[in-house]
């Protein structure tokens, strides 16, 4: 019986996708619920595991091919057996002295879209990893980890020989840093863009998490970091300051009644950003929870269209790889983005005496076609005054 094999159902903001890598041809064997293919859409990498046990009867797209959601791109004949290869010519039989018999060809290990493109990457040998993935696959974070334990010492190897004077190496954009960089024009032609800052003297919030971190790992099994407390105040602020929670509709502002927070996320690909939904209703431990979660997936390549879909407002990192200040991009339709940045001790007039203090310069771009500066400053204002003054967000004030 011939089974269509269809691209997953896209949702209407992704158009299609391109074929990116098959890993079965026609005539080989198939397990149900092995992956067949990897389509790439411009936010995520999906994977096509077969419907049925069986042997692949045709391959209808091939890679680099764009196709539309539920679109066929291959037929596999369930219950079919893969034909046996030829046998070879018999050949004359010649005494030997008896050896033992050969060892069986080491399988191929199945790796995920993510562990196969770092894999081919860095040259990586997947055989010699342990899979943790579905089915055993050898996933992004596998091999990771792999990399981070020491080899075995070898001989150095022969000198290269040196290379040319200049070399230049061109590569096609992959579709999603493609994505990414249409997004980026779109947000600088089509937003009236603005920046504001502030700084917050972080050290009442990490006087906290010192005092009642351990107790909060305890109870919740997650540690309690900083973006929490971060995304805690910007449901909040985006309550008393719609209009930065809003977005433009044509001729239309819609405000939006609930904080869908993005988290951005860089990846080996470009950066995500999945989603936070209702965050005005999460508890500090769901949003951690949460926030790894996310984490584990973007690693390890599988976040899912869902988790990357919609968002009302924007929270952007840039402090973990060290930056000191920045100026985000809004990312359409949403109107507003907060920038944190790294922790710095600095000198500070507190009650009339200068002491040290961990300072980390905000930033908050934003719309100017609906958002005022006003409204950009006095949200900006609230997310400070609430980060220095974490018994007022913990009670909602």
């Amino acid at each position: 019986m011939s089974i269509e094999v269809k691209v997953p159902v896209l949702p209407e903001s992704v158009s299609d996708a391109t074929i990116a890598t098959w890993h079965k041809k026609p005539g080989d064997a198939v397990r149900r619920d092995e992956n067949l293919v990897d389509p790439e859409t411009d936010k995520v990498v999906l994977e096509v595991p077969s419907p049925v046990d069986g042997v692949v009867k045709s391959i209808l797209k091939n890679s680099g091919d764009s196709v539309g959601s539920q679109e066929v791109i291959a037929i596999v004949e369930a219950g079919a057996v893969a034909a046996a290869p030829a046998p070879a010519p018999a050949a004359a039989p010649a005494k030997a002295a008896p050896t033992a018999p050969p060892a069986p060809a080491a399988k191929a290990p199945e790796l995920s879209p993510a562990g196969r493109r770092m894999a081919e990457e860095h040259g990586i040998d997947a055989s010699k990893v342990a899979g943790t993935g579905r089915h055993g696959q050898v996933t992004k974070e596998d091999l990771v980890n792999a990399m981070k334990s020491p080899a075995p010492a070898a001989a150095a190897p022969a000198p290269a020989l040196p290379a040319g004077p200049r070399t230049e190496q061109r590569v096609p954009m992959t579709r999603m840093r493609a994505r990414i960089a249409e997004r980026m024009m779109q947000s600088k032609n089509s937003i009236a863009m603005l920046t504001s800052f502030n700084e917050v003297n972080m050290k009442p919030v990490m006087d906290l998490r010192k005092s009642l971190g351990e107790q909060f790992e305890k109870a919740h099994g997650v540690r309690l970091g900083i973006m929490s407390f971060f995304v805690k105040a910007a449901a909040e602020a985006l309550k008393r300051h719609p209009v930065v929670n809003a977005s433009v509709d044509g001729q239309d502002i819609v405000y939006h009644a609930f904080a869908d927070v993005s988290i951005a996320v860089s990846t080996e690909k470009g950066l995500v950003t999945p989603v936070l939904r209702n965050a005005e209703s999460m508890s500090f431990a769901d949003i951690e929870r949460a926030i790894v979660e996310y984490a584990n997936k973007a690693r390890s390549g599988g976040l899912s269209l869902d988790d990357l879909q919609g968002g009302t407002f924007t929270i952007t990192n840039g402090g973990v790889f060290g930056s000191l200040f920045s100026t985000p991009i809004v990312n359409p339709p949403q109107s507003a983005i907060l920038g944190m940045h790294a922790v710095k001790e600095r000198a500070i007039v507190d009650n009339g005496q200068v002491v040290a203090a961990p300072m980390m310069y905000i930033a908050l771009s934003y719309d100017h076609r609906i958002i005022d500066g006003k409204d950009a400053v006095t949200f900006l204002v609230d997310i400070k005054n609430q980060l220095e003054n974490p018994a007022k967000m913990l009670l909602g004030l």
